[in-house]
């Protein structure tokens, strides 16, 4: 396969590398979300039986093709806020490489017909 020629293609290589070279991998990255939820503890006296519920925080990712969700304590919640932040961070990134690269793929089949 041959490399795209022309302007649409430096663009897209342009970008593409400018996101590699920008690319880090934060040793702290999380993946998933974070979430808050609202239970009910089932106390019949609690006030939460009448009302919106206790908060409670859970980040939720894949793991071996099934779905885990771990409580969260409130006061570690911040900072595994940022944590998912930088992992979508990183995803956007690789999601944005991959596809320029599609597209020089796409180009290049253009340009050899």
């Amino acid at each position: 396969m041959n490399e795209p020629r022309g302007a649409e293609a430096a663009r897209l290589r342009q970008k593409k590398f400018a996101l590699l070279r920008n690319l880090a991998i934060p040793e702290e990255a999380l993946p998933g979300s974070l979430a808050l939820t609202h239970r009910r503890c089932g106390k019949p006296t609690c006030h939460c039986a009448k009302g919106k519920g206790h908060p409670a925080w859970s980040l939720t990712f894949m793991q071996d093709g099934r779905k885990r969700v771990e409580r969260i304590p409130k006061d570690w919640v911040e900072d595994v806020r940022r944590r998912v932040d930088l992992g979508q961070r990183l995803k956007e990134a690789i999601a944005q490489i991959l596809t320029s690269n599609a597209q020089l793929l796409v180009l290049a089949r253009k340009q050899a017909r």
